[in-house]
């Protein structure tokens, strides 16, 4: 039998983050939606406080926390704000590449950078014509001696604006498809880089989207970042190993969905009676409740395989279409549950509702999910 217990190191980092989002998240996360604030001091605090960057491995200075132990504290994070929850984990969804391919001397470079100092990273995948469909990227490098020279527009990314670096994917000239996609490294103060205009977004708001343009930025061997013409299988490796991360926000999502309703529901009275009383009511409760442990399950199923060395791109993929489609459907019927106040700022459920539409998009929607899923029932 699996074991559900969580170890005591695993559930003090689990109260740590929750305790982090109840005092520095919630009290401000509708001024910074409203506002599309970056939650730069927030950050800051969670910085100092271990719950950024945590999976950079010990033998470089981190915490090296395990998959499902980040995950537990992005669940956290996410019921306080999902926005926070996707600033926060798109700096490692930056570092994964090096974490996963990167040169020792790459790590110990820009991990320091990461745990000297609250800097961003952001990973840079997404292109105006090619979002889930990787292999279908334009942006260029052509070999210039032992040098490259890489341009191209990417498009929806996460910490776009407030990154140091990036890790960026193009593909060698005269390539097609799969075939001759690279990653390298890019410092934000190279030349040739620029960010585009800052993303007005309808949830998530506070976390900073942008365009990050390439104009024939020179980059050495130094920035390659695993072995050339390799990149797709690593940005499929970098999403088998972030997509659990997405399972864990929407989690964090429907409890919160799940517990302001309840609180609601008791204290709102209609026909003389608590709403809480109505069949109607305790079903779409129940709904959410099953959502809850659903998408818990499933997402801790899939970091523990990646935790015992075993990463499935299947289950990663369950997680995701999975929970991002449960969050979606819960906010929904919070905000039904809180009626026209549900539809008003008064109250939280209308900003989970928008964020959570953000999880069944990025990362490869929940269509894409299903079609990775599908292929691989159909391949037997």
């Amino acid at each position: 039998m699996p074991s559900f217990e969580f170890s005591e190191e695993e559930k003090q980092l689990s109260e740590t983050a929750r305790e982090f989002a109840r005092k520095e998240i919630i009290p401000v996360a509708g001024e910074m939606d409203e506002q599309g604030k970056f939650p730069v001091e927030i950050c800051k605090k969670g910085w100092e406080t271990g719950l950024m960057n945590c999976e950079i491995p010990e033998a470089y200075g981190g915490l090296g926390l395990s998959c499902l132990a980040h995950c537990l504290v992005l669940e956290e994070i996410s019921y306080g704000c999902t926005g926070v929850n996707t600033t926060m984990a798109g700096n490692m969804l930056g570092t994964m590449p090096i974490i996963l391919a990167g040169t020792d001397a790459q790590k110990k470079a820009y991990f320091g950078r990461l745990l000297a100092e609250p800097i961003f990273a952001a990973y840079c995948c997404s292109e105006p014509d090619a979002g889930s469909d990787v292999a279908g990227m334009k942006s260029r490098y052509r070999k210039v001696g032992d040098d490259y020279v890489l341009t191209g527009q990417k498009r929806w990314i996460t910490n776009g604006g407030m990154a140091s670096f990036y890790t960026v994917f193009a593909r060698e000239e005269g390539t097609t498809r799969h075939k001759g996609i690279t990653c390298f490294v890019v410092d934000r103060d190279t030349a040739g880089v620029s960010v585009g205009k800052k993303e007005n977004k309808m949830g998530q708001r506070c976390s900073n989207t942008t365009d990050v343009i390439f104009e024939d930025v020179k980059l050495g061997k130094a920035n390659l970042v695993g072995v050339e013409g390799e990149g797709f299988k690593l940005a499929m490796r970098t999403f088998d190993r972030t997509r659990p991360w997405i399972a864990a926000g929407a989690a964090g999502i429907i409890r919160r969905a799940l517990e302001e309703s309840r609180k609601y529901a008791l204290e709102r009275k209609t026909f003389g009676v608590p709403i809480a009383q109505h069949q109607a009511i305790q079903f779409m409760l129940a709904e959410m409740a099953i959502a809850y442990e659903a998408t818990r399950l499933l997402c801790h199923k899939a970091a523990s395989g990646i935790d015992a060395g075993k990463p499935d791109s299947i289950v990663s993929s369950y997680a995701k279409a999975y929970g991002a489609d449960a969050a979606m459907r819960a906010s929904t019927d919070a905000v039904q549950i809180f009626g026209g106040y549900g539809y008003t700022k008064e109250y939280p459920v209308e900003k989970l509702m928008r964020d959570a539409k953000l999880l069944q998009i990025y990362e490869g929607t929940s269509q894409i999910q299903r079609m990775v899923i599908a292929r691989n029932i159909l391949g037997g």
